[in-house]
Order: C-alpha cells, then structure tokens, then sequence
C-alpha cells in the first residue's frame, strides 16, 4: 500500500513558476515509477510528466516539454514537478500517482496509488 500526498499548488500568473510536490508512504518509493497527472473542468485526466524508480528515466507529455522538469529523492520519499513558464492552459488540478507498472505508463488506468490532487491555477 502507498499513501500519496500533493502540495505546492496555488494561483500564478501566466509566465511564472510553481514547485508541486508529492510526499510517499507506505511501501518503499524505489520499487515504483512516480507520475503526474492533470484534469481541468470537464476534460478527461491527463499524463503529464513519469519517472522511473531510478529517476534515471523521464517522460513527458509533448504540451509540457522544455517547460516542465519531474524529479524524485526516494531517500526522501518525494517527487516534485518543477513548472515554469506556466499557462493558463496549464490550469487543472494536478495529481501524484504510483505505479508498479513500466516507467513509461501514461494511461490513468495504469496506476495504482492517486493523491488527492492539488490545485493550479494559472492567470492571463
């Protein structure tokens, strides 16, 4: 079992940065690849970001690449999503996911663990 936990959500203007970051319990955090996922209001959730047990590998979704930078501290049991030059398209509520699955798994339905999501809002 595997407790995720979000944070560093907020509201920002467009060009800016935020820092989110997932806090893992339970099992130990090298045995899974780590994922962020995102869901605006009425759109379906969405990968954004994966990184395997390692941290040797990273994935991205193309609408954030050069933007975006996922990094995990598995003696820390934390992942964080670094994103800068944030969009107002970039506004969703953004969650922390676990999976035991291939640290390239972009499909929701592949996941096991979900936090509860924290929300980012971005400006124009």
């Amino acid at each position: 079992q595997v407790q995720l936990v979000e944070s560093g959500g907020g509201l920002v203007q467009a060009g800016g940065s935020l820092r989110l970051s997932c806090a893992a319990s339970g099992r130990p955090p090298s045995t899974y690849t780590m994922g962020w996922f995102r869901q605006a209001p009425g759109l379906e959730r969405e990968f954004v970001a994966a990184i395997s047990w390692s941290g040797g590998d990273t994935y991205y979704a193309d609408s954030v690449k050069g933007r975006f930078t996922i990094s995990r501290d598995n003696a820390k049991k934390t992942v964080r999503l670094q994103m800068n030059s944030l969009k107002p398209e970039d506004t969703a509520v953004y969650y922390c996911a676990a999976t035991y699955g291939s640290s390239n798994s972009r499909r929701p339905n592949e996941y096991n663990y979900w936090g509860q999501g924290t929300q980012v809002t971005v400006s124009s």
